[in-house]
């Protein structure tokens, strides 16, 4: 069985062994199981069209459990199909920003069946895309510079989410500061203490190369705040979407549950309407949404392959993760199998970096995560006392690892220089990897052509780049076609 494994994942042959897949994919999976309950809480909240929920029932919330479990058994199985099939330590899930858009702005117009057919017909325009050769080779069409600048800029985008997620670093509610240190500018409650406790202690079992920091560090911060609830009972910082605490904790309270496992509803799989959008939101609204959504697919994938290829050591002389057709195959076919099952886009996660930052080198990470995603949709009691700020301090340390590429960039010249700056600044600062993908490219054709290179420009950066133009503007061109 151990020769095996070997054999097929390459383990020896990328300087991996079991025990580090193994343990980088608990490492991921915990460090991503937060979407298990955060899937849900953005799908479970909003009406469609004709004002009913997804998942079923009449009020807010009614469908989180059959939300819940679905998200859980879809992650399970694309990330497990990733792992076999292209063989790179990437764990899928529904995509955060995608799912948001389907919830405020797709079904909004139709209903969710008609919604999650929109996502279905996305996913399978990117998987033809894919097919043809098309996606693979915008990606080879781009500069290796400015992949190296999408792996840092992702870098600083999951620090941020750290930090965010943890409540170190929280929104002011103002135009400036737009954001600050914790609350009021000072620290102020037991999680916040957890995470910096948790943070510190990663950095310094890393900084004594102890192997399996990361999941040290989730573990044993995770004790800590189950601990630290018992005695103080801070309890939750959010309930039914409502802020009460705070200095609560974020997304989950870390309360041993009632009850550990509980029986799945799978209900929502198959719930889609492939061509019924177009009849309810128009044939133009509903392709600027598809399109939209075609997208944010597109690069954002693209970016989160390159960060991982990068910080494993998997990636090419030209910055291309080994393997790249096979992940970009099982991501497409990811995006549709989200909106088959009736809980919006699957897409690669760039949490998933985590577990490479502990060692995972191979698809048999993938495996263990998903593994573990389809266990926990019997265990959903337990996801749901997980806290933020036991697993995002792991975001934080892989955010300073990745950031350490920056180097490699020529910043002697600015006609790699400025796209890759916007690329990396404006990926944390927007909360978007696509958006710091479209700036940095924007901005690389357009110092090409004012400085005469034109012959410089690959042909498919001019696509690109006039397809993000209309993607920043497409709200303007929404509302002047509609």
């Amino acid at each position: 069985m151990t020769s095996t494994l070997e054999q097929y994942f390459k383990i020896s042959q990328r300087g991996s062994s079991i025990g580090r897949e193994v343990r980088g994919g608990v490492v991921t999976f915990l460090t991503m199981a937060y979407i298990v309950v955060l899937n849900p809480i953005i799908l479970a909240g909003v009406a469609d069209e004709d004002g009913k929920f997804l998942g079923g029932g009449s009020t807010p919330g009614s469908g989180f459990a059959t939300i819940a479990a679905v998200t859980a058994l879809v992650a399970g199985l694309l990330t497990i199909l990733m792992g076999v099939v292209a063989n790179f330590p990437l764990a899928l899930a529904t995509g955060l920003g995608l799912n948001a858009f389907v919830a405020f702005s797709v079904a909004s117009q139709m209903t969710w069946a008609d919604a999650m057919g929109l996502v279905v017909l996305e996913g399978l325009i990117i998987l033809l895309l894919v097919l043809t050769g098309f996606r693979k080779a915008v990606f080879d069409a781009v500069p290796r510079q400015l992949k190296t600048a999408i792996a840092v800029g992702i870098g600083l985008f999951i620090t941020l989410i750290g930090l965010v997620d943890a409540g170190f670093v929280r929104t002011t509610g103002i135009g400036a500061p737009p954001i600050q240190l914790g609350i009021g500018g000072h620290l102020e409650g037991w999680p916040v203490l957890v995470f910096i406790a948790g943070l510190l202690l990663m950095i310094a079992l890393h900084s004594r190369g102890v192997p399996g920091a990361i999941l040290i560090g989730i573990v044993a911060t995770s004790i800590l705040a189950i601990i630290v609830q018992a005695i103080t009972d801070v309890g939750p910082s959010v309930v039914n979407g409502k802020v009460v605490n705070p200095k609560g904790w974020n997304l989950n309270s870390p309360e041993w549950p009632d009850k550990v496992f509980a029986k799945p509803d799978f209900s929502l799989l198959g719930d889609f309407n492939l061509f019924n959008g177009f009849e309810r939101a128009g044939v133009v609204t509903a392709a600027l949404l598809v399109f939209t959504l075609l997208l944010a697919d597109f690069f954002d994938t693209m970016g989160t392959m390159t960060a991982i290829g990068a910080e494993g050591g998997l990636n090419d002389d030209d910055g291309t993760p080994v393997g790249a057709q096979k992940i970009l195959v099982v991501d497409s076919i990811a995006a549709a199998a989200g909106g088959a099952a009736g809980i919006s886009s699957n897409t690669s996660y760039i949490e998933s970096a985590s577990g490479v930052g502990d060692g995972a080198r191979t698809g048999l990470a993938s495996v263990v995560t998903g593994v573990l995603f389809l266990l926990s949709t019997l265990a959903v009691p337990l996801v749901e006392h997980i806290p933020n700020e036991a697993a995002v301090p792991a975001l934080v340390l892989v955010g300073f690892l990745m950031m350490s590429q920056v180097k490699d960039i020529a910043w002697n010249d600015d006609e790699i220089a400025i796209p890759a700056f916007l690329t990396i600044v404006l990926m944390p600062f927007t909360y978007s990897i696509t958006a710091g993908i479209g700036a940095g490219f924007i901005a690389y054709v357009v110092i090409k052509l004012v400085k005469g290179k034109v012959a410089a420009i690959h042909p498919l950066m001019w696509l690109i780049g006039i397809l993000f133009v209309v993607y920043f503007a497409i709200d303007p061109i929404t509302n002047w076609v509609g």
